[in-house]
């Protein structure tokens, strides 16, 4: 990251780091209390009870603080970063639920990335949807279904792996393409939007949907997951011809989307969908 990058960081980008730093340090001391100063029933009334107490007390005083869309940040922000403390709190047990902590500290760290990255690269695009926590009813099922691999698996640590390189391929993909990406489908072209095929895009032509990819919750939810990549690479790739033509045309042909059966739009794609349509 260049050191531009810091000081052209949106405003609330600023106040969304505040917010989560502040209720992760908050959440991590009364979480850790009892382990510090020895357990005892008042303690553990402060190790389980607190957080939440703080956590309402912090609203309370975001509310009379901000208004609209500052707001929205700073309780949102606060909120994952509560989550990031507790999945500190549960990594620190002995049993399966450490394995459950790690993922909420890898949840929560995710949807406050793509925010943050949101604010750094492309800030004029940035909305409280940056977040994407209320991003599809697809993305929920995934969340739910990968909820239930956790229960499931007893062998946990190699998901946790698959989980933090799948954030940094994102990431990587977020900051090579910076203005050029963007949580929704664009159908109009800007005068400065380019066509990236250089980093992690000469490897694959969407690297960031590569890595929402759990291979193991495929089992559960494969045909919920292939549908929406399938139809949300169709209509980008669709755009991304009218926009660039015959430079996205060769780029097609010489890198692939590195999804499964999912080849993007081409002529052959396009009839298959419109057969299709006909058919029902």
């Amino acid at each position: 990251m260049r050191t531009s990058d810091v000081t052209k960081i949106h405003p609330a980008g600023r106040q969304g780091i505040l917010c989560f730093s502040v209720c992760a340090l908050i959440f991590t001391l009364s979480f850790f209390s009892g382990s510090i100063m020895g357990f005892s029933a008042e303690l553990w009334a402060l190790t389980y009870w607190g957080p939440g107490l703080y956590f309402c007390l912090f609203n309370f005083i975001l509310r009379y603080c901000y208004k609209g869309f500052v707001y929205d940040v700073s309780v949102r922000s606060a909120f994952l970063g509560s989550a990031f403390a507790t999945g500190i709190f549960l990594a620190s047990f002995d049993s399966g639920w450490s394995t459950f902590g790690l993922y909420m500290m890898i949840l929560s760290a995710f949807h406050f990335s793509e925010f943050m990255a949101v604010a750094l690269t492309n800030p004029r695009t940035l909305t409280i949807d940056s977040f994407i926590l209320n991003h599809s009813v697809q993305y929920g099922l995934a969340a739910v279904a990968s909820w239930i691999e956790w229960g499931v698996e007893y062998y946990f640590f190699p998901g946790v792996l698959m989980c933090i390189g799948g954030e940094l391929l994102r990431k990587s993909a977020m900051f090579t393409a910076r203005t050029n990406f963007n949580h929704t489908v664009q159908f109009v072209k800007r005068p400065d939007h380019e066509l990236v095929t250089y980093g992690v895009y000469a490897w694959c032509r969407h690297p960031s949907y590569v890595t929402l990819l759990n291979p193991i919750c495929m089992v559960i939810y494969t045909l919920a997951s292939w549908s929406f990549f399938r139809e949300r690479v169709f209509a980008e790739e669709l755009t991304l011809l009218t926009f660039f033509g015959p430079q996205y045309s060769k780029y097609q042909k010489t890198v692939g989307t590195g999804l499964p059966y999912i080849y993007g739009y081409t002529p052959e794609a396009a009839r298959q969908e419109q057969s299709e349509r006909w058919t029902d």
